[in-house]
């Protein structure tokens, strides 16, 4: 090939990166995106570990840190907004990494990489079949295109992956959470804590930096789910937080008039194997690990790998998905394991969860300080 044409698909957090580092590895790179703008809603991310050197060598990370939210801690107060327990999150923070809103995040990547790739916005994938020579894709508006490799990054619901791997049986699976985040302007109150309140299989929190709202509570799978339906995730929520009391009231009457309001269900993605041919599966599409196993830190460093193994081996893009899957599954498979842990500390089930969870966050100075002096023992 004289010039490696790829098609990326998704213009989230995987879909740029990928973009960026390819087309430095010299593949002439298109990028897709079924939004017409890059997304500006979800919940705050964290860059942490293998991402903070790849932000870093983008030579991204200086804006990364002005867009950082600064959050110093998760304040759990009572129907009355009294405080009832704390937890600090900068005593598991490594230096350097940043916590900052998806959609900045997105953004950045977006810019550092729009120089150098083809973006097609508000389209889509409609079809694709590939041969041993390329991938020819259907789009929903632009004309029919020929490529030489096709990466899906397009998120937990991959068109990429539905139409590579025929079905979704077992991919998909419902972890029992629903979640929803919206920005919201002007939000009262002060601090850089997030403020939770929780009844029993839901939590409600409001953040100040950036101002918004995050809903999440735990529900089977809504029968006739679509996570393209606005109108629906408005009225779902609407029921579920309807008995509950503290700011919910006045943020349901903001997500009833929302046009930002990002819903979703907590899931996880498992594959026997993440490429097919010619295409191959980066960050949620190939394996999401749920709202609590750094998604977005993942993302970016399974974006580079695969564009360095692709410049290795460009003449031989099986092997080179084969290598980026061995080495980045050992980092994605332990976060898999984490959701449960992470969902009874953020939504106990029960009225004696709440309870369990807000009296042990009394010893968390104690766990704070054991945890700095573990890191400065390993840093020394």
């Amino acid at each position: 090939m004289t010039e490696r044409t790829v098609l990326i698909s998704g213009a989230g957090v995987a879909g740029p990166t990928a973009a960026y580092w390819l087309a430095r590895h010299g593949f002439h790179v298109t990028v897709v995106e079924r939004a017409g703008t890059p997304r500006s809603s979800g919940n705050p991310v964290d860059i942490k570990g293998p991402a903070v050197g790849v932000a870093e060598r983008m030579g991204i990370l200086p804006r990364l840190r002005e867009a950082a939210t600064g959050t110093t801690g998760l304040t759990f107060v009572n129907a009355a907004g009294k405080r009832v327990g704390r937890m600090d999150m900068r005593a598991f923070q490594r230096p350097g990494e940043i916590e900052l809103p998806r959609g900045d995040l997105a953004s950045i990547l977006y810019e550092a990489s729009r120089d150098h790739a083809e973006y097609l916005f508000d389209d889509s994938i409609a079809s694709l079949e590939q041969d041993g020579h390329g991938v020819e894709i259907t789009f929903e508006r632009a004309r029919p295109r020929r490529f030489d490799l096709v990466i899906g990054a397009d998120g937990l619901h991959s068109m990429t992956r539905r139409l590579t791997f025929d079905t979704e049986n077992g991919f998909l699976r419902h972890m029992g959470l629903y979640v929803a985040t919206l920005r919201l302007p002007g939000l009262s109150g002060v601090g850089r804590d997030i403020l939770m309140h929780n009844v029993p299989g839901k939590a409600l929190a409001v953040s100040f930096t950036p101002s918004g709202a995050f809903f999440l509570y735990r529900s089977a799978a809504e029968p006739g789910f679509d996570h393209r339906d606005h109108e629906q995730h408005k009225r779902l929520l609407t029921r579920a937080y309807q008995d509950v009391s503290w700011r919910a009231p006045d943020l349901l009457e903001h997500v009833r008039t929302a046009d930002d309001l990002y819903f979703d269900s907590v899931s996880h993605v498992r594959l026997p194997r993440w490429w097919n041919g010619r295409i191959v599966l980066l960050g949620d599409a190939a394996s999401c690990v749920s709202l609590f196993g750094d998604g977005s830190t993942l993302a970016m460093a399974g974006a580079c790998t695969d564009a360095e193994e692709l410049s290795a081996g460009p003449g031989d893009p099986e092997a080179a998905f084969r290598r980026y899957e061995a080495a980045h599954r050992r980092l994605v498979d332990p976060k898999q394991r984490t959701i449960r842990q992470a969902s009874a500390l953020l939504v106990p089930a029960t009225r004696g969860g709440i309870l369990a969870r807000n009296l042990a966050t009394r010893l968390w100075p104690a766990v704070a300080a054991a945890a700095r002096l573990q890191r400065a023992f390993r840093s020394a």
